[in-house]
């Protein structure tokens, strides 16, 4: 780890750099108050979309997997000694002997080939730190961090898929450093750390051999981690099932690695299970005579063990989780009676002892779909298509701007309905239609001569 940035970074030592969308999946931050004991005034836990909730690790438990060096202990948590600043050795007392970087998360790995002219260092954190870098009173900050630095042995574009999505660099000259980008995401004024929460990390990576039991040599009492950071291991819960970091560039370049170098104390403060509603829609048409209806409902929750159900069905549906990405469905054949408010109850309970049941509202709305979206730069007309996806009692479809400004009804008779309309001086950006029956869509405007 590296002394933080005072402001959110993304630098890269390249022509271009393009990172593609990433599912950030932290759930929830401790609202505070943050006293300076324990924890410095900084937040005691975060918690992430698979329930896992992490307390800041500040214990000086150690590895009973791994022997530290005389006078560098095998520490649990990532404690990184600063002089005159944190001494380790001595008890944490704020801000006299406080970590000027301490950490929620992290997860680490580097990937050497020296052959191929490759060193790369990956890092991703939830971490704590202070604006002006040493421990101060109302200075604290955290972000979410993803860092990646690589030595490169030629120019050209590289593609490096990570645990938290994909980043690609278009590198102009080889050398060290060729890659260098750091993203902190988080950093916010005094007392607000839900930045973080819209970081691209999420879910906490954590080692499939974990979780493991260690001993508070302070207060004697035995403390769970989700990894050892002084092992090199395979982790799970990365959101695109990518649990590893892979480089691919010129010259038939491709290399990965799947160990990793994981830091966490599990807390056990009970936290409600996470879900996040995702889409919860129907649909109905006639075929040969017969009603076909359909429900569809998305959400996102930990993976099983953990349970999600629809109980507002009769009986009660059970939603299925395929992949272990969390990313929960379930269908019904039912046909809905409008207005239909769905209820959603997730229990991680067998996975986490300290986790309650939630239950979730979800409005059951119909599926709209922009198929065209038109403005004629020549004639000032704005032309639109969309459809609902209840064919059989087809609802009121209504146009605004992005911004909101009334465009109109579209017309027809069918799901399918349209409108051409004049709209000067200035086309929209983006248009949004709506039904009567609580489906949207919102699609960027083509412009055309």
């Amino acid at each position: 780890m590296h002394r933080p940035t005072p402001r959110p970074l993304a630098i890269a030592i390249v022509a271009g750099l393009l990172q593609l969308p990433a599912q950030a999946a932290l759930y929830a931050v401790d609202p505070g108050p943050y006293p300076t004991a324990p924890n410095g005034g900084f937040p005691a836990w975060y918690q992430d979309s698979h329930g896992r909730t992490l307390d800041l690790c500040l214990t000086k438990a150690v590895s009973s997997r791994v022997a530290g060096a005389p006078g560098a202990p095998s520490y649990m948590c990532t404690l990184l000694p600063t002089p005159g600043v944190f001494d380790d050795t001595q008890p944490i007392v704020f801000p006299s002997n406080f970590p000027d970087e301490a950490f929620w998360f992290t997860g680490e790995t580097s990937l050497v080939d020296a052959a191929r002219g490759i060193d790369l260092t990956y890092v991703s954190a939830i971490e704590a730190a202070f604006a002006a870098e040493e421990p101060v009173a109302g200075d604290q900050v955290s972000f979410a961090r993803v860092r990646i630095r690589v030595d490169v042995p030629a120019a050209g574009t590289y593609v490096i898929t990570h645990p938290y999505g994909v980043d690609v660099f278009d590198v102009p000259a080889a050398g060290r450093r060729a890659i260098n980008m750091t993203r902190d995401i988080g950093i916010a004024g005094a007392g607000d750390f839900t930045g973080a929460l819209k970081g691209d990390l999420g879910p906490f990576l954590r080692s499939v051999n974990g979780p493991y039991t260690e001993t508070n040599p302070t207060t004697g009492a035995s403390e769970r981690f989700i990894g050892d950071p002084n092992l090199n291991e395979r982790v799970t819960g990365s959101p695109f099932n990518t649990n590893y970091v892979r480089i691919e560039g010129p010259n038939g370049l491709d290399i990965r690695t799947d160990l990793f170098a994981v830091s966490g104390k599990l807390s056990t403060v009970n936290r409600p299970t996470p879900v996040i509603p995702q889409r919860s829609t129907y649909s109905r048409h006639t075929e040969n005579g017969d009603l076909r209806a359909q429900q569809d409902v998305f959400v996102m929750a930990p993976p099983a063990p953990a349970t999600v159900s629809l109980s507002s069905q009769n009986p009660a549906l059970a939603l299925s989780e395929a992949n272990g990405t969390g990313t929960w469905y379930a269908q019904s054949p039912l046909n809905p009676t409008l207005p239909l408010t769905l209820q959603v109850t997730a229990d991680n309970s067998l996975a986490i002892a300290t986790s309650t049941p939630t239950t979730v509202s979800m409005p059951l709305t119909d599926l709209v779909v922009i198929s065209r979206a038109e403005y004629s730069l020549s004639s000032g007309q704005l032309t639109l298509v969309a459809s609902s996806s209840d064919e059989t009692s087809p609802p009121a479809l209504t146009a605004h701007t992005g911004n909101g400004a009334l465009i109109g009804n579209l017309s027809g008779s069918g799901a399918v309905k349209s409108m051409t309309t004049g709209l000067t001086p200035i086309p929209p950006a983006t248009v949004q239609v709506s039904s009567s029956h609580g489906g949207s869509d919102s699609e960027p405007v083509v412009l055309v001569p």
